[in-house]
């Protein structure tokens, strides 16, 4: 029977509890456990496709094509394994399921409740993850925070759970303990009235890691301790760090990995961290700077700077950075400044590399094509990410092929020259406003062009697995054009003709790819890609 161990949120929201997961999934697969991890997300979203990343962070994709929550992106890197749809749950989800099972009769004519069945389902699903990855251990994280009434029904879930295997289930509570400015002193009161909404749900938790600024000193433990009722060798400090990738080394400090065995009648196991421990010391040495900006317009909210919407790119530039011991600088770049004012052009000097991610709709799209142009003329590394391919396909065609009306579908839905356009397929979806799910999703081969920069990126390998998120294509009846005026089609989809990599020559870096290619990069195995980009950027 595999274990399974909860982790909760008290608080507040954004206190780290994707890490915390990743980062105990770690500490367990470092000592020869096969891990797996489940998201929760008490949304009545089906998935996370069509949400605002502004509102909601990155959209993560994994192989079999869910969008999913970023906390999935997280577990991946830590792991480096390759997680499906079945490690992602969501309330729209679980009803959905339950009901289509009601007008099936699959309940025997019985009336179906919200309790059991709805808790019943979740359960039903973290088994079959459990059963399905082969797991010892699976982590699963609730969203949110404990006393909200969206997750309640999963909290229930994880009591039932509790109750039908008692030795073979672990709560644990990330709660956060603020140090007022006013008062100078770390506050333990919140994180007890966070035990006491969890013990209302009928759930105590058997360890708490305390987040905050610092480490928790004894007398707050002690504190914690006595109120909350948890053993002192079981709360857990989390303080602020600069590297997420520091948490399991400190987790492991206070024996967190041995704590967790214990509590499951498990002989407890040494960890293995070598490389993961070489890597954070790297990290933390002073090192020469590699400045890269970023061009994008998912970031900005209000008068704050909102990373999570690039997540996965800022940990994939971050990861090949490392890999050439540099210090990853990374730089916010609004596309629509450079949309009002061409004169600011001139900034994107100041960096080594730029990068042009993903996104939807045309705010901004023309701020990013004059980018794009400028790091063609000028010599300056450049990738571009899903959307960044297809505006620097459109930059080219307009100011290198002549074809100065060339755009995209999707932002000018009867323009005369579309070089990106979406697919038959695609226009009927859209026409019956079926969004939710339907982009081309997930991993496809990607056949690459020998003697390319990519690849030899991808160590002169022929096929490639990629993951995509998108609806628009480039258009084939432009290949022919962009080809003969010196564009290279670099990599292509073999089933469907479609081009996935695009490169330019007598240029030190210039390449733009049709799919992902930062959800794929983790934290001891960069993408080559991005190895790659910045070992053109260093130059």
């Amino acid at each position: 029977m595999p274990k399974f161990i909860f982790v909760a949120g008290g608080v507040m929201s954004g206190i780290g509890k994707g890490v915390a997961t990743a980062s105990i999934g770690k500490i367990l697969q470092s000592k020869g456990f096969k891990i797996t991890a489940v998201k929760i997300d008490p949304y009545i979203n089906v998935d996370a496709g069509t949400m605002n990343p502004i509102e909601h962070g990155e959209v993560f994709v994994t192989d079999d094509g869910v969008e999913c929550d970023q906390d999935l992106g997280n577990y991946e890197r830590f792991l480096d394994e390759s997680l499906s749809t079945i490690n992602y749950i969501t309330t729209g989800r679980v009803y959905q399921a339950v009901i289509n099972r009601e007008r099936n009769l699959g309940y025997g004519g019985r009336c179906v409740e919200v309790v059991p069945d709805i808790p019943d389902e979740a359960i039903a699903r973290i088994l079959k993850s459990a059963k399905k990855n082969r797991a010892d251990f699976v982590l699963i994280e609730i969203g949110g925070t404990v006393g909200e009434y969206q997750n309640m029904l999963f909290l229930e879930a994880a009591r039932m759970m509790k109750i039908r295997y008692p030795g073979d289930v672990l709560f644990i509570l990330v709660s956060y303990l603020p140090v007022p400015k006013m008062i100078g002193e770390m506050k333990t009161k919140p994180t007890q009235n966070a035990v006491r909404m969890l013990n209302e749900a009928g759930i105590q938790p058997d360890i708490i890691l305390g987040r905050s600024s610092s480490l928790l000193d004894r007398p707050r433990k002690k504190k914690i301790s006595i109120f909350c009722n948890v053993n002192i060798r079981d709360i857990i400090s989390a303080p602020d760090i600069k590297s997420i990738y520091e948490v399991p080394i400190n987790f492991e400090k206070e024996n967190l990995g041995n704590r967790i065995l214990k509590k499951f009648d498990l002989n407890s196991k040494k960890s293995n961290l070598e490389k993961w421990e070489k890597l954070v010391k790297v990290i933390k040495k002073k090192k020469k700077p590699i400045r890269i900006g970023i061009v994008g317009k998912y970031f900005e909210t209000g008068k704050f700077t909102l990373m999570d919407s690039y997540i996965s790119v800022i940990e994939a530039v971050k990861h090949a950075a490392w890999f050439y011991k540099k210090k990853p600088e990374i730089y916010w770049l609004s596309a629509g400044k450079f949309e009002k004012d061409s004169r600011f052009l001139k900034e994107l000097k100041d960096y080594d590399g730029i990068i042009v991610p993903g996104g939807f709709g045309n705010r901004g799209v023309e701020g990013k094509i004059k980018a794009i142009q400028f790091c063609r003329e000028e010599k300056i590394p450049f990738l571009g990410l899903c959307l960044g391919m297809q505006l620097a396909v459109i930059e080219f065609a307009r100011n290198v092929c002549g074809l100065k009306k060339a755009n995209s579908t999707e932002f000018s839905a009867n323009c005369r020259i579309p070089v990106i356009d979406v697919m038959p397929e695609q226009k009927a979806l859209l026409k019956e406003k079926k969004y939710g799910g339907t982009m081309r999703l997930g991993a496809y081969k990607c056949e690459l062009k020998t003697g390319t920069k990519s690849w030899r990126a991808y160590g002169r390998n022929k096929i490639t697995f990629e993951r995509h998120r998108h609806r628009y294509e480039l258009n084939n009846e432009f290949r022919n054009v962009l080809e003969d005026k010196g564009m290279i089609i670099a990599g292509i989809n073999p089933e469907k003709d479609l081009v996935e990599i695009i490169e330019l020559k007598k240029h030190p870096f210039f390449i733009g790819v049709q799919f992902h290619p930062e959800f794929k990069s983790r934290f001891l195995k960069p993408h080559p890609l991005f190895k790659e980009f910045i070992k053109a950027s260093l130059h």
